[in-house]
């Protein structure tokens, strides 16, 4: 019989299995395409064997290396991710990409116990928000309002023009 000696590896390895397995039972009647050309099982299936690979090394691990016992789960900053990304969810059509990602930014950081709100912290949000806009906005093309309704007003009155 094999000894689990690490149980954090061996839960890691169980939960990778097990999202790895329904993402491919619930992949499995998409087309899966070549590389060339992707069918919609594509992206899914690879996905998923990854995941199960992952798993299965986790589990593996889990009998050969040792280490700690799993911790508590710390809940202050699992909730604050999760009202991060809620809470970026509702503000991005009515206040604007700019907005969302600053409240998401600054909700997550939150969530650190190493976090304060300094210069340092708000040029690093600002350049965050930046790249973000650039990348996701500018570059991809994604149609996300950089200023939402709720601020039309304000950026109206500004005397240059977007």
């Amino acid at each position: 019989m094999l000894r689990v000696s690490s149980s954090r590896d061996l839960w890691a390895g169980l939960i990778y299995l097990a999202i790895g397995a329904a993402g491919l039972w619930f992949g499995w009647a998409y087309p899966m395409g070549t590389a060339g050309r992707m069918g919609s099982g594509y992206f899914p299936k690879v996905l998923a064997a990854l995941l199960i690979g992952f798993g299965v090394l986790g589990v593996m691990r889990s009998v050969t290396i040792e280490s700690p016992a799993i911790t508590p789960i710390s809940w202050r900053p699992l909730v604050l991710v999760l009202l991060a990304c809620m809470l970026f969810a509702l503000l991005l059509e009515p206040a604007g990409f700019i907005v969302a990602t600053a409240v998401f930014g600054l909700t997550c950081a939150a969530a650190s116990q190493q976090f304060k709100l300094d210069l340092m912290s708000l040029l690093g949000l600002a350049a965050l928000i930046t790249v973000c806009a650039l990348v996701f906005v500018v570059g991809l093309g994604i149609p996300m309002p950089l200023v939402g309704p709720w601020l039309e007003p304000a950026v109206s009155l500004l005397p240059f023009k977007r």
